[in-house]
Protein backbone atom coordinates (compact mmCIF):
# COMPACT_ATOMS: atom_id res chain seq x y z
CA UNK A 1 0.00 0.00 0.00
CA UNK A 2 1.13 3.46 -0.81
CA UNK A 3 1.05 5.72 2.27
CA UNK A 4 -0.20 8.76 1.24
CA UNK A 5 0.93 12.29 2.76
CA UNK A 6 -0.91 15.50 2.52
CA UNK A 7 0.41 18.67 0.88
CA UNK A 8 0.78 21.15 3.70
CA UNK A 9 0.35 24.42 1.60
CA UNK A 10 1.13 28.21 3.52
CA UNK A 11 -2.29 30.60 2.68
CA UNK A 12 -2.59 31.14 -0.79
CA UNK A 13 -0.19 28.37 -2.16
CA UNK A 14 -1.57 26.38 -5.04
CA UNK A 15 -1.07 22.99 -5.23
CA UNK A 16 1.12 22.65 -7.48
CA UNK A 17 3.32 25.05 -5.46
CA UNK A 18 3.13 23.06 -2.09
CA UNK A 19 3.31 19.79 -3.76
CA UNK A 20 7.23 21.45 -5.12
CA UNK A 21 8.14 22.52 -1.70
CA UNK A 22 7.69 18.90 -0.44
CA UNK A 23 9.60 17.73 -3.31
CA UNK A 24 11.88 20.39 -3.33
CA UNK A 25 12.62 19.11 0.36
CA UNK A 26 12.86 15.51 -0.39
CA UNK A 27 15.69 16.51 -3.41
CA UNK A 28 17.61 18.66 -0.90
CA UNK A 29 17.53 16.14 2.40
CA UNK A 30 18.72 13.04 -0.57
CA UNK A 31 15.63 11.22 0.16
CA UNK A 32 15.23 11.58 -4.07
CA UNK A 33 18.47 11.03 -5.10
CA UNK A 34 20.62 13.06 -7.99
CA UNK A 35 19.90 10.77 -10.89
CA UNK A 36 16.65 8.97 -10.37
CA UNK A 37 13.65 9.22 -11.99
CA UNK A 38 10.62 10.81 -11.11
CA UNK A 39 7.27 8.53 -11.39
CA UNK A 40 4.26 11.29 -11.61
CA UNK A 41 1.60 8.38 -11.08
CA UNK A 42 3.95 7.07 -7.90
CA UNK A 43 3.60 10.85 -6.56
CA UNK A 44 0.37 11.69 -7.49
CA UNK A 45 -0.78 8.26 -5.23
CA UNK A 46 1.67 9.02 -2.57
CA UNK A 47 0.28 12.78 -1.82
CA UNK A 48 -2.97 11.56 -2.45
CA UNK A 49 -3.16 14.49 -5.40
CA UNK A 50 -4.09 14.31 -9.17
CA UNK A 51 -1.21 13.77 -11.83
CA UNK A 52 -2.42 17.57 -13.20
CA UNK A 53 -0.21 19.18 -9.87
CA UNK A 54 2.54 17.09 -10.40
CA UNK A 55 3.10 17.81 -14.01
CA UNK A 56 3.11 21.31 -12.72
CA UNK A 57 5.24 20.89 -9.97
CA UNK A 58 7.65 19.27 -12.44
CA UNK A 59 7.84 22.28 -14.51
CA UNK A 60 8.38 24.28 -11.25
CA UNK A 61 11.53 22.35 -9.73
CA UNK A 62 12.82 22.47 -13.60
CA UNK A 63 12.68 25.88 -13.55
CA UNK A 64 14.95 26.29 -10.27
CA UNK A 65 17.57 23.65 -11.92
CA UNK A 66 16.43 21.09 -9.55
CA UNK A 67 14.98 18.39 -12.19
CA UNK A 68 15.78 18.04 -15.81
CA UNK A 69 12.75 17.11 -18.22
CA UNK A 70 13.51 14.72 -20.33
CA UNK A 71 10.74 13.72 -22.60
CA UNK A 72 9.94 10.12 -22.83
CA UNK A 73 12.52 9.35 -20.62
CA UNK A 74 10.84 10.90 -17.92
CA UNK A 75 11.47 13.28 -15.25
CA UNK A 76 15.06 13.36 -13.47
CA UNK A 77 16.70 14.44 -10.06
CA UNK A 78 19.39 16.41 -11.76
CA UNK A 79 22.83 15.48 -10.47
CA UNK A 80 26.10 17.77 -10.29
CA UNK A 81 28.97 17.46 -12.12
CA UNK A 82 32.02 18.43 -9.97
CA UNK A 83 33.49 21.25 -11.74
CA UNK A 84 29.19 22.43 -11.20
CA UNK A 85 28.97 22.22 -8.09
CA UNK A 86 32.59 23.80 -6.80
CA UNK A 87 31.68 27.06 -8.51
CA UNK A 88 27.98 26.42 -7.10
CA UNK A 89 29.55 26.12 -3.24
CA UNK A 90 31.83 29.32 -4.22
CA UNK A 91 28.78 30.92 -5.02
CA UNK A 92 26.94 29.64 -1.83
CA UNK A 93 29.68 31.25 0.28
CA UNK A 94 29.53 34.73 -1.24
CA UNK A 95 25.70 35.04 -0.84
CA UNK A 96 25.68 33.28 2.81
CA UNK A 97 28.82 35.61 3.75
CA UNK A 98 26.77 38.48 3.16
CA UNK A 99 23.98 37.73 4.83
CA UNK A 100 26.53 37.41 7.84
CA UNK A 101 28.25 40.76 6.95
CA UNK A 102 24.80 42.40 7.02
CA UNK A 103 23.47 40.13 10.19
CA UNK A 104 26.99 42.12 11.92
CA UNK A 105 25.65 45.35 10.91
CA UNK A 106 21.99 44.92 11.99
CA UNK A 107 22.12 42.40 15.00
CA UNK A 108 20.49 43.19 17.88
CA UNK A 109 21.21 41.98 21.81
CA UNK A 110 18.15 40.12 22.02
CA UNK A 111 19.04 38.02 18.35
CA UNK A 112 22.47 37.87 19.55
CA UNK A 113 21.17 36.10 22.57
CA UNK A 114 19.05 33.92 20.14
CA UNK A 115 22.20 32.73 17.60
CA UNK A 116 24.22 32.04 20.91
CA UNK A 117 21.67 29.68 22.03
CA UNK A 118 21.53 28.13 18.51
CA UNK A 119 25.21 27.23 19.16
CA UNK A 120 25.27 26.46 22.77
CA UNK A 121 22.86 23.42 21.72
CA UNK A 122 24.79 22.42 18.75
CA UNK A 123 28.19 22.42 20.84
CA UNK A 124 25.93 20.45 23.59
CA UNK A 125 24.45 17.81 21.10
CA UNK A 126 25.83 18.19 18.01
CA UNK A 127 29.15 15.42 19.27
CA UNK A 128 26.72 12.92 19.84
CA UNK A 129 23.92 13.70 16.49
CA UNK A 130 23.97 11.68 13.66
CA UNK A 131 25.33 13.36 10.75
CA UNK A 132 22.34 13.93 9.47
CA UNK A 133 20.42 15.51 12.48
CA UNK A 134 23.38 18.04 13.22
CA UNK A 135 22.89 18.69 9.33
CA UNK A 136 19.39 19.99 10.35
CA UNK A 137 20.44 21.56 13.42
CA UNK A 138 22.61 23.64 11.72
CA UNK A 139 20.53 25.03 8.86
CA UNK A 140 18.81 25.80 12.05
CA UNK A 141 21.90 28.00 12.83
CA UNK A 142 22.06 29.50 9.36
CA UNK A 143 18.11 30.74 9.07
CA UNK A 144 19.13 32.61 12.10
CA UNK A 145 21.46 34.77 10.60
CA UNK A 146 19.31 34.87 7.24
CA UNK A 147 16.61 36.17 9.50
CA UNK A 148 18.95 38.63 11.33
CA UNK A 149 20.20 39.96 8.07
CA UNK A 150 16.84 41.45 7.50
CA UNK A 151 16.86 40.88 3.82
CA UNK A 152 14.21 38.46 2.30
CA UNK A 153 15.09 38.65 -1.05
CA UNK A 154 18.76 37.66 -0.04
CA UNK A 155 17.77 34.89 1.79
CA UNK A 156 15.04 33.40 -0.42
CA UNK A 157 18.32 33.17 -3.33
CA UNK A 158 20.20 31.78 -0.57
CA UNK A 159 17.75 29.05 0.13
CA UNK A 160 17.11 28.36 -3.70
CA UNK A 161 21.11 27.89 -4.25
CA UNK A 162 20.95 26.24 -0.78
CA UNK A 163 18.31 23.25 -2.27
CA UNK A 164 20.14 22.91 -5.30
CA UNK A 165 23.14 21.98 -3.77
CA UNK A 166 21.92 20.82 -0.56
CA UNK A 167 22.46 16.95 -1.07
CA UNK A 168 25.67 17.43 -1.49
CA UNK A 169 26.14 19.70 1.21
CA UNK A 170 25.26 17.12 3.69
CA UNK A 171 27.93 14.69 2.48
CA UNK A 172 30.23 17.13 3.77
CA UNK A 173 28.83 16.65 7.23
CA UNK A 174 29.61 12.89 6.75
CA UNK A 175 33.51 13.33 6.80
CA UNK A 176 35.41 12.44 9.89
CA UNK A 177 36.01 15.57 11.95
CA UNK A 178 34.02 17.68 10.24
CA UNK A 179 31.45 18.25 13.07
CA UNK A 180 33.75 19.87 15.33
CA UNK A 181 35.33 21.85 12.44
CA UNK A 182 32.06 23.45 11.89
CA UNK A 183 31.46 24.25 15.33
CA UNK A 184 34.68 25.99 15.87
CA UNK A 185 33.55 28.03 12.47
CA UNK A 186 30.23 28.89 13.42
CA UNK A 187 32.21 30.53 16.86
CA UNK A 188 34.48 32.32 14.58
CA UNK A 189 31.37 33.69 12.77
CA UNK A 190 29.75 34.73 16.13
CA UNK A 191 31.98 36.60 17.18
CA UNK A 192 32.45 38.41 14.32
CA UNK A 193 28.73 39.65 14.05
CA UNK A 194 29.12 40.21 18.05
CA UNK A 195 31.49 42.48 17.59
CA UNK A 196 29.84 44.36 14.53
CA UNK A 197 32.15 43.71 12.24
CA UNK A 198 31.09 43.09 9.06
CA UNK A 199 34.47 42.07 7.18
CA UNK A 200 35.76 39.45 9.47
CA UNK A 201 32.05 37.88 9.64
CA UNK A 202 31.94 37.70 5.61
CA UNK A 203 35.40 36.10 5.68
CA UNK A 204 34.26 33.85 8.25
CA UNK A 205 31.19 32.60 6.58
CA UNK A 206 33.01 31.97 3.08
CA UNK A 207 35.84 30.40 4.82
CA UNK A 208 33.05 28.05 6.55
CA UNK A 209 31.02 27.71 3.00
CA UNK A 210 34.40 27.42 0.71
CA UNK A 211 35.53 23.63 0.12
CA UNK A 212 39.04 23.97 0.52
CA UNK A 213 42.45 21.88 1.48
CA UNK A 214 42.11 18.63 2.61
CA UNK A 215 38.16 19.10 2.88
CA UNK A 216 38.15 20.02 -1.10
CA UNK A 217 39.72 16.92 -1.69
CA UNK A 218 37.98 14.52 0.80
CA UNK A 219 34.78 15.78 -1.04
CA UNK A 220 35.70 14.80 -4.67
CA UNK A 221 37.28 11.35 -3.71
CA UNK A 222 33.95 10.43 -2.23
CA UNK A 223 31.89 12.07 -5.20
CA UNK A 224 29.97 9.60 -7.07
Amino acid sequence: MVEQKNVNRAAGMSLADGLKKALEKEIASGTLEPGKRLDEKEIAARFDVSRTPVREAFRLLAADGLVDLNGRQGVMVRALSVNTLLEMFQVMAELEGLCARLAARRISPEKLQQLQQIHQQMVDQGPALSPAAFYDMNLTFHEAIYSIARNEFLAEETRALRNRVGVYRRRVTFHPGRVMKTLEEHSEIIQSIAHNDGDAAHAAMRKHLTLLGDDLVDFIAGFS
